[in-house]
Protein backbone atom coordinates (compact mmCIF):
# COMPACT_ATOMS: atom_id res chain seq x y z
CA UNK A 1 0.00 0.00 0.00
CA UNK A 2 1.78 3.50 -0.54
CA UNK A 3 1.56 6.30 1.41
CA UNK A 4 -1.40 7.81 0.11
CA UNK A 5 -3.32 4.75 0.57
CA UNK A 6 -2.92 5.71 4.76
CA UNK A 7 -5.86 8.61 5.02
CA UNK A 8 -5.60 8.11 8.93
CA UNK A 9 -1.78 9.22 8.86
CA UNK A 10 -0.55 12.44 7.31
CA UNK A 11 2.00 12.17 4.57
CA UNK A 12 5.08 12.42 6.51
CA UNK A 13 3.89 9.49 9.13
CA UNK A 14 2.51 7.70 5.68
CA UNK A 15 5.93 7.84 4.26
CA UNK A 16 7.59 6.56 7.70
CA UNK A 17 5.25 3.54 7.84
CA UNK A 18 6.16 2.32 4.29
CA UNK A 19 10.32 3.03 5.14
CA UNK A 20 9.95 0.81 8.34
CA UNK A 21 7.30 -1.68 6.99
CA UNK A 22 9.84 -4.32 8.23
CA UNK A 23 11.43 -2.39 10.89
CA UNK A 24 12.68 -5.09 13.84
CA UNK A 25 13.68 -3.11 15.94
CA UNK A 26 10.54 -3.20 18.56
CA UNK A 27 12.24 -1.00 21.25
CA UNK A 28 15.28 1.69 21.75
CA UNK A 29 17.55 -0.38 23.27
CA UNK A 30 18.32 -4.38 22.32
CA UNK A 31 19.22 -5.14 26.10
CA UNK A 32 20.00 -9.14 25.32
CA UNK A 33 19.65 -11.38 23.15
CA UNK A 34 19.88 -15.03 23.24
CA UNK A 35 18.50 -18.41 21.40
CA UNK A 36 15.28 -18.80 22.56
CA UNK A 37 14.20 -14.84 23.31
CA UNK A 38 14.87 -10.95 22.20
CA UNK A 39 14.79 -8.21 25.62
CA UNK A 40 13.96 -5.24 24.56
CA UNK A 41 13.82 -1.66 26.84
CA UNK A 42 12.17 1.51 25.54
CA UNK A 43 12.37 5.12 27.38
CA UNK A 44 10.10 7.63 26.02
CA UNK A 45 10.57 11.21 26.97
CA UNK A 46 7.18 13.09 26.85
CA UNK A 47 6.45 14.38 23.63
CA UNK A 48 9.28 11.16 22.42
CA UNK A 49 8.42 8.77 20.11
CA UNK A 50 9.96 5.32 18.84
CA UNK A 51 9.49 5.12 15.10
CA UNK A 52 6.84 2.62 13.10
CA UNK A 53 8.36 -1.22 13.53
CA UNK A 54 7.17 -4.59 13.45
CA UNK A 55 5.60 -6.99 15.30
CA UNK A 56 5.89 -10.82 14.12
CA UNK A 57 7.36 -12.59 17.04
CA UNK A 58 5.01 -13.68 20.35
CA UNK A 59 6.27 -11.19 23.40
CA UNK A 60 5.09 -9.70 26.28
CA UNK A 61 5.56 -5.89 27.62
CA UNK A 62 5.63 -4.74 30.81
CA UNK A 63 5.40 -0.89 31.32
CA UNK A 64 8.06 -0.10 34.22
CA UNK A 65 6.06 3.24 34.80
CA UNK A 66 2.89 4.71 34.75
CA UNK A 67 2.22 7.16 31.82
CA UNK A 68 0.10 7.54 28.77
CA UNK A 69 0.85 6.89 24.75
CA UNK A 70 -0.48 7.46 21.40
CA UNK A 71 0.09 4.47 18.58
CA UNK A 72 -0.86 4.33 14.80
CA UNK A 73 -1.67 0.34 14.86
CA UNK A 74 -1.39 -0.98 11.29
CA UNK A 75 -1.59 2.47 10.01
CA UNK A 76 -4.78 3.38 11.38
CA UNK A 77 -6.15 6.06 13.14
CA UNK A 78 -3.73 7.20 16.22
CA UNK A 79 -5.25 6.00 19.60
CA UNK A 80 -4.13 7.12 23.33
CA UNK A 81 -3.62 4.46 25.92
CA UNK A 82 -2.89 4.55 29.69
CA UNK A 83 -0.41 2.85 31.88
CA UNK A 84 0.38 1.67 35.36
CA UNK A 85 3.61 0.38 36.35
CA UNK A 86 3.91 -3.44 36.26
CA UNK A 87 0.63 -3.90 33.37
CA UNK A 88 1.85 -6.05 31.07
CA UNK A 89 0.14 -7.75 27.65
CA UNK A 90 0.92 -10.96 26.42
CA UNK A 91 0.29 -11.20 22.25
CA UNK A 92 0.58 -13.92 20.11
CA UNK A 93 0.83 -14.16 15.77
CA UNK A 94 -0.39 -16.62 13.75
CA UNK A 95 1.82 -18.05 10.80
CA UNK A 96 1.67 -14.49 8.64
CA UNK A 97 0.33 -12.45 10.82
CA UNK A 98 2.06 -9.57 12.02
CA UNK A 99 1.23 -5.86 13.49
CA UNK A 100 3.30 -2.35 12.60
CA UNK A 101 3.04 0.42 14.48
CA UNK A 102 4.67 3.20 16.81
CA UNK A 103 4.32 4.86 20.47
CA UNK A 104 4.42 8.27 21.12
CA UNK A 105 4.77 9.42 25.14
CA UNK A 106 1.87 11.61 25.03
CA UNK A 107 2.12 12.14 28.73
CA UNK A 108 3.92 14.44 31.13
CA UNK A 109 6.41 11.99 32.71
CA UNK A 110 9.13 9.04 31.08
CA UNK A 111 7.64 6.20 30.07
CA UNK A 112 9.43 3.10 29.99
CA UNK A 113 9.12 -0.27 29.03
CA UNK A 114 10.36 -3.96 29.07
CA UNK A 115 9.66 -6.07 26.14
CA UNK A 116 10.39 -9.94 25.70
CA UNK A 117 10.43 -11.65 21.70
CA UNK A 118 10.08 -14.99 22.12
CA UNK A 119 12.27 -16.58 18.97
CA UNK A 120 10.51 -19.83 18.95
CA UNK A 121 7.08 -18.41 17.50
CA UNK A 122 5.15 -19.21 14.42
CA UNK A 123 6.97 -16.63 12.55
CA UNK A 124 10.37 -16.57 11.47
CA UNK A 125 12.33 -13.91 13.79
CA UNK A 126 13.07 -10.74 11.23
CA UNK A 127 16.68 -10.10 10.64
CA UNK A 128 18.45 -7.10 12.81
CA UNK A 129 20.29 -4.28 11.32
CA UNK A 130 23.91 -4.09 11.29
CA UNK A 131 25.29 -2.62 14.50
CA UNK A 132 22.00 -3.79 16.38
CA UNK A 133 23.81 -5.69 18.86
CA UNK A 134 22.34 -6.33 23.12
CA UNK A 135 24.35 -3.72 25.35
CA UNK A 136 23.72 -2.46 28.53
CA UNK A 137 22.03 0.47 29.59
CA UNK A 138 24.30 3.24 29.25
CA UNK A 139 23.82 6.92 30.13
CA UNK A 140 21.86 7.93 27.35
CA UNK A 141 19.23 5.33 27.78
CA UNK A 142 18.52 5.78 31.54
CA UNK A 143 17.42 8.70 33.72
CA UNK A 144 20.03 10.66 35.16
Amino acid sequence: MTPSARPSLDPALAAEFERNAFNPCVGTVLLSESDRARVWYIRLEPGERIGFHRHVLDYFWTALTAGRARSHVDGGPAREARYVAGQTSHMRFAPGEFMLHDLENVGETPLTFITVEHLESANPPLPLPPGVTPRGLDAGAVAP
